[in-house]
């Protein structure tokens, strides 16, 4: 149990949680840019872009049709239209370039949020001490372990890589891009949704407001100024002891 719990104030928490999110989505773009550069996505785009036009121009038909627009074309229209469609759904360049691009995608969406996340989740948590992001340090709460200790490096890379990352962020993340891609299944939703479900469960219901994260790695965010942290599991027992034995002297037999 932790001795002496000074949980962090719910507005800050979530006031640091958006500051982080919006410095993630920041920086998880910029390293998308990077990425998509260096693995020349662009490329690929324009492989596929070319062979669309290659057959509107061999068909005489456009991709950006409203429904209303397909309603009102001629039958000999229609059969050029769906000559069109099949030619660039037998094409092997197109459906290389497709293909790449969705690995790319993924791959980039995966490696960006990754770097993101290990730079100012792990790596500024890792400076500043007490696992403080930069909206943590700016609102004043921290992270320490759930019997009061100082968090250290392979708790905070377990909460921050285990949980924050592979749980909470990419499967989200994946599921998402999924149904941009027109791939979504129900296990998906239901993935997410459970995530979602436990979530909540764990906010509203434990006193501590635990996440998922905090689960994993046995941690609790506390109010910086007010929470006793101790360095050493050692020095929280010897301070658990002396408060015991004081307590004890006060009382009258």
């Amino acid at each position: 149990m932790i001795y002496d719990l000074q949980r962090a104030n719910t507005l800050k928490r979530a006031a640091a949680w958006l500051l982080d999110a919006i410095l993630l989505c920041i920086a998880a773009t910029f390293a998308a840019w990077v990425l998509s550069a260096a693995l020349n996505y662009d490329s690929y785009v324009q492989q596929l872009e070319a062979r669309y036009v290659y057959y509107e121009t061999e068909y005489g038909v456009s991709r950006n049709l409203t429904q209303a627009e397909v309603d009102a074309m001629t039958p000999e229209q229609l059969a050029n239209l769906e000559a069109a469609s099949t030619a660039i759904a037998q094409d092997a360049d197109a459906i290389h370039a497709y293909n790449m691009m969705i690995r790319l995608v993924i791959l980039i969406v995966s490696l960006s949020i990754l770097l993101a996340t290990l730079m100012l989740e792990f790596a500024v948590p890792m400076l500043f001490g007490h696992g403080q992001t930069i909206g943590k340090k700016v609102f004043g709460i921290a992270v320490m372990r759930q019997d009061g200790v100082r968090i250290n490096g392979v708790c905070l890379f377990a909460r921050t890589i285990l949980g924050k990352f592979a749980i909470e962020t990419i499967i989200p993340a994946l599921v998402g891009l999924m149904l941009f891609f027109g791939s979504i299944s129900k296990i998906g939703w239901l993935i997410v949704g459970a995530i979602f479900l436990i979530q909540a469960f764990l906010l509203f219901t434990t006193r501590e407001r635990f996440t998922i994260h905090d689960k994993i790695a046995t941690t609790v965010t506390v109010d910086f100024a007010s929470q006793l942290i101790f360095d050493t599991y050692d020095e929280m027992i010897a301070y658990k002891q002396k408060a015991a034995a004081e307590k004890a002297a006060q009382q009258s037999y």
